[in-house]
């Protein structure tokens, strides 16, 4: 009965591979998951010009000690603004990455020691609703750190992709 679920399982899959197949799935995952990052990378880092997005930082930068050392350093606005130059040109790389693998390397690297950056972030605040009993319960700081989680996969991903591209290239040369 197990073998015969899992063949017309099967058949049902080959069939929608038929009508869609799993390489243009695959291509449209791709175009999503860039874009997953690029558009917040963009966004946010414009964002970041802003006093809006300044007094934001602030208590993450703040008290987060792997990071405070950047107000001594630049400043609150030109820290802020050093972010944004930062997630505004790896977006730039990783837009540019489908066409040129280098680009998707640097990009790559670069956004993912970026969100490695912000996911640390979830290891120096408290993330958790103290007042619900903590952990399951995610307050604001962590559902906004959170999310960085799968953007930080995706740009491993790029990496690693790009890093392939760059040494068929060169062993194609």
């Amino acid at each position: 009965m197990k073998q015969r679920i899992t063949s017309i399982a099967d058949r049902a899959i080959l069939g929608v591979d038929r009508i869609v197949p799993a390489a243009t799935v695959t291509k449209i995952g791709r175009g999503v998951a860039l874009a997953g990052v690029v558009l917040p990378l963009l966004l946010i880092g414009v964002l970041k010009y802003t006093q809006v997005e300044v007094d934001a930082l602030k208590p993450l930068i703040t008290n987060t000690p792997w990071l405070s050392w950047l107000y001594p350093a630049f400043g609150e606005v030109g820290a802020t603004a050093l972010l944004g130059t930062a997630e505004i040109s790896t977006a730039l790389l990783l837009i540019a990455s489908p066409w040129s693998a280098r680009a998707g390397v640097l990009g790559g690297a670069i956004g993912s020691l970026t969100f490695l950056t912000t996911v640390s972030v979830m290891f120096a605040l408290p993330i958790w609703y103290a007042e619900l009993g903590g952990f399951p319960w995610i307050n604001p700081v962590g559902q906004f750190l959170l999310k960085d989680v799968s953007l930080l996969g995706v740009s491993i991903f790029i990496l690693g992709e790009s890093l392939a591209r760059v040494r068929a290239q060169a062993l194609l040369s």
